[in-house]
């Protein structure tokens, strides 16, 4: 049975207000967000200042708490401490956050790496999302974004993504074989859900 579900996402796709609409019909609880927070409680640091130190730790540190806290809603986590903490001892963290997180079962993870720590595992149903371009400026628009800043903020996220997997998976990303499903969210919200709920129908219907 499909206890979990990863969700991996192109940047401005539209995955947190899927996530977020899909965890509410299934009753789950949505780790998106909050393992961001997660993420930067444990290092004891927020991105302001892992930007002050950037010339003083590991410069893969630094982009990989650029991947996992740019644009996240929180600025006022607590910072100290963050000198013991590198690029390796960071990836190490993210994957035991994931892996506590989805031993209680019932929930969506996010991004940050979930359908590769959680791989194995044969309750997870692992999904992606994404969208031409013109239809991830027309989200992030709505938001309020600059269209400098939202071409921008498209042209390095996924990138410093990508970056994160080839460096600690030795994949690309997107790995297509990882994935039950590959949905492109110009369908529309709603659409994306009833496929996703569909897939996981399928997939519990195989032989274990």
């Amino acid at each position: 049975m499909i206890r979990i579900i990863a969700m991996e996402r192109e940047y401005g796709s539209g995955g947190a207000a899927i996530a977020q609409k899909l965890a509410e019909k299934l009753g789950w609880k949505l780790w998106d967000q909050e393992l961001t927070c997660e993420i930067a409680r444990r290092a004891k640091s927020d991105i302001a200042t892992v930007e002050k130190r950037e010339e003083r730790i590991d410069p893969l540190f630094y982009r990989l708490m650029k991947v996992f806290l740019r644009g996240s809603f929180e600025r006022s986590l607590p910072v100290k401490g963050i000198e013991a903490l590198d690029a390796d001892g960071m990836a190490a963290m993210m994957e035991r956050i994931v892996l506590d997180t989805a031993a209680g079962g019932n929930c969506i993870l996010v991004g940050r790496g979930a359908s590769y720590f959680l791989r194995e595992r044969d309750d997870v149903f692992r999904v992606f999302l994404y969208a031409p371009r013109e239809e991830k400026l027309r989200r992030l628009l709505a938001t309020g974004l600059s269209r400098d800043e939202a071409n921008d903020r498209l042209d390095s996220i996924d990138r410093d993504r990508a970056a994160f997997i080839k460096s600690y998976f030795s994949k690309d990303w997107p790995s297509r074989e990882l994935y039950h499903q590959m949905l492109n969210t110009i369908v529309g919200d709603d659409a994306v859900i009833d496929q996703i709920l569909h897939g996981i129908a399928l997939r519990e219907r195989q032989p274990a």
